[in-house]
């Protein structure tokens, strides 16, 4: 049974009521989800600056116990570095420096002689290449005032958190709406199960929910099976022993562009899902911002149905 997917009629009015919701929430939100990053990048970068010797020494030993510091490292030089500029600036390998961006650690397979002299010549890369405006005690040879290094540690935060405005921002929402399932889901008398305590997405009772629930799926052609991530996950309370829960991926956006670079994901999702469970399991979308009739048109046509966030309680539709 289709709920929104098969009333396009409807459809542009929806999308001007979660734009407005979105915006509504964007202006009063995201100025404080982005300072309270901010405030905790400004704390990171100061720590940086302190193991660093005030960035006078950027040293092997200190990048092979701290790979996490090369992103804020990056962003002291002048110009700030892309991963892929420090990679060709200094020529060291490229596997390295990802893989200290990603994961916050060093290559497991990397050779020491290798590593230490690719450490080296990064160390020396962003000595060289540190920004004398924003940590003007280099020029001076002599150690910052406990300002100057305040003021320089937000300025490199700035840098960061620009970087990643985005994702901070995206994040941000995705707690808010996530908090919305779980108000309407609790004013229903829903019970939530906590993440972390061994909860399985086929294994709930009737009447639960939960969060960030991973579900396995079959990969098409390759014979095996992976773990698919879904930001919620309920069990009706009509549920019967064997039935599968509703499957809810919250989704936001702040333009129009972006979604329709995205929209494959959620078709990729469904296929495997259907692939692997049937035709009638249940995938949802929890949509808040713009989201425009190209992209819904298009999860139509994957026969994805989706709740806007401004009308949360259609949920009740699916059986909920």
């Amino acid at each position: 049974m289709a709920v929104n997917r098969d009333k396009p009629d409807r459809w542009k009015e929806d999308i001007a009521q979660s734009v407005d919701m979105y915006n509504d929430w964007f202006i009063r939100f995201a100025p404080e989800a982005y300072r309270t990053t901010r405030m905790q990048t400004t704390k990171d970068v100061e720590a940086a600056l302190q193991a660093t010797k005030n960035l006078t020494d950027v040293g092997t030993d200190l990048l092979k116990t701290n790979p996490a510091l090369l992103r804020a490292l990056r962003m002291c030089t002048c110009p700030p570095l892309a991963v892929d500029r420090l990679i060709g600036l200094t020529g060291v390998s490229g596997n390295l420096v990802k893989v200290m961006e990603k994961y916050n650690r060093l290559p497991p397979r990397m050779s020491q002689p290798e590593l230490a002299c690719d450490l080296e010549k990064i160390g020396e890369t962003i000595e060289r290449m540190a920004d004398p405006d924003i940590f003007v005690w280099l020029g001076r040879g002599d150690d910052p005032s406990e300002q100057e290094l305040y003021r320089a540690a937000t300025i490199v935060a700035d840098r960061l958190c620009g970087a990643v405005a985005n994702p901070i921002i995206r994040n941000a929402q995705e707690k808010r709406q996530l908090a919305a399932i779980a108000e309407w889901l609790s004013n229903l008398g829903y019970r939530n199960l906590p993440t972390g305590e061994g909860t399985k997405f086929d294994a709930m009772p009737s009447g639960t929910f939960s969060f960030h629930l991973n579900v396995p799926v079959e990969q098409e052609g390759k014979g095996r099976v992976v773990n698919i991530p879904v930001d919620a996950v309920v069990m009706p309370k009509t549920a019967q022993i064997g039935d599968m829960p509703l499957l809810i991926e919250a989704k936001s956006a702040g333009d129009f562009t972006n979604v329709n670079k995205r929209r494959k994901e959620e078709a990729a999702k469904m296929n495997q899902l259907r692939r692997t469970y049937g035709k009638d399991v249940q995938f949802i979308l929890f949509l808040c911002g713009y989201f425009d009739s190209g992209y819904l048109g298009y999860e139509a046509a994957e026969g994805i149905d989706w709740v806007w966030e401004h009308r949360i309680t259609d949920l009740r539709e699916f059986g909920l």
